[in-house]
């Protein structure tokens, strides 16, 4: 068993329900909330979306809003400026080149504002169940430190990483990375010491 497999397999012992932990019921939904998600928390962004998706739940209704209203609304969000500004834009590329329809495809999806690999990567395999394996922070740190992922980049990592495990893992092996970076491999002072995987983790043999 290679070990990112072997990875997988502690990791889903670890944590039998990681999941998504950004709330939405349609792609639509999910690529607001992912693009809202940069530098923010799940939590604080389920807390915005709750009402804005009751008032607003699909292209129709947001495309009624003002990048002023847009901005207003997400306000309590990281970068919510630039946010409203690219979810504005977004709004109307979705309607003139896509009929509506978030797309189905890397290419086409990060063609649109302020959409970028991780982004659709989540929107991909989260909404559509398409092969992608999205690198945040968490995903970025803990593969590193782990030792099963070297390069120095997310997009990088991804590609190493989808290398290494069969296509069906990408999608619950995105989550339980970031469960784990939550719950244990923090970035400032991780738990080793509590880790299932301090006996075949890199960072941990080498702290000494």
């Amino acid at each position: 068993m290679t070990k990112a497999r072997k990875v997988y397999e502690l990791l889903k012992e670890e944590y039998p329900d990681a999941k998504c932990g950004l709330d939405y019921h349609t792609p639509f939904q999910l690529l607001v909330s992912t693009m809202l998600s940069a530098q923010a928390t799940d939590k604080s962004v389920n807390k915005v979306t709750e009402d804005l998706y009751k008032q607003y739940p699909d292209l129709e209704s947001f495309l009624t809003l003002t990048q002023e209203e847009i901005e207003e609304k997400i306000r309590k969000i990281g970068l919510y400026k630039n946010k409203s500004k690219n979810i504005y834009s977004m709004l109307r590329e979705l309607k003139g080149r896509f009929e509506g329809q978030v797309p189905k495809n890397m290419e086409d999806l990060m063609s649109l504002p302020g959409v970028g690999r991780k982004t659709a990567s989540v929107v991909l395999v989260e909404a559509f169940n398409i092969p992608a394996f999205p690198v945040d922070t968490h995903v970025f740190r803990v593969t590193r430190r782990i030792g099963i992922a070297a390069e120095n980049t997310p997009d990088k990592v991804s590609d190493e990483i989808m290398k290494k495990l069969p296509k069906k893992y990408y999608h619950l092996m995105h989550h339980l990375l970031i469960t784990h970076g939550r719950e244990v491999c923090s970035a400032q002072s991780p738990k080793c010491e509590i880790c299932c995987l301090k006996e075949i983790c890199k960072y941990y043999k080498e702290r000494d």
